[in-house]
């Protein structure tokens, strides 16, 4: 990433809005899209891309047609807010598959988890290698009955 970061301006915020609703989108088409050229277009794109505003290209998957339709979310307290406790936490929770996101949050209780499984056998073995994490002295668990709205990117424009 560059040392250097510049404001960015409307043709920047639409590139990268545009990329994160269409990562597959041709530079030729991106171009069209933001009138620019395609070779200034693609200088841009790179730039983005060298000062980190693009993380990465992926695609969204289908959870169901994959077999992995449940979501759950789980609490997790520790037993003592220290910092080793809270770094043994952290590199042994990014080992459990099942755990699709972990967020250190601020409140009632340290850590939110995002799990993603099969089903409820599959969510009771999750649950049981959460709760033999280092530090981890209680957790509440909350299962998605239904998806409303899901990540559809950042609300740049």
């Amino acid at each position: 990433m560059s040392g250097k970061q510049r404001t960015l301006d409307r043709i920047d915020l639409t590139i990268l809005d545009t990329l994160q609703k269409d990562g597959r989108i041709s530079n030729v088409e991106l171009a069209k899209k933001v009138n620019l050229s395609p070779s200034p277009c693609l200088d841009r794109v790179r730039r983005l891309e060298d000062e980190g505003y693009v993380k990465r290209y992926g695609a969204v998957l289908n959870a169901e047609k994959l077999n992995i339709p449940m979501s759950a979310f789980i609490q997790v307290t520790l037993d003592r807010t220290k910092a080793e406790v809270f770094n043994d936490f952290r590199d042994e929770v990014v080992n459990i598959k099942e755990v699709a996101e972990c967020h250190m949050v601020a409140g009632g209780f340290d850590y939110l988890l995002k799990l993603r499984v099969t089903d409820m056998n599959n969510y009771r073995d999750a649950l049981g290698k959460v709760v033999e994490l280092p530090g981890v002295s209680q957790t509440h668990t909350y299962i998605v009955i239904e998806k409303v709205k899901e990540d559809l990117g950042l609300p740049i424009v």
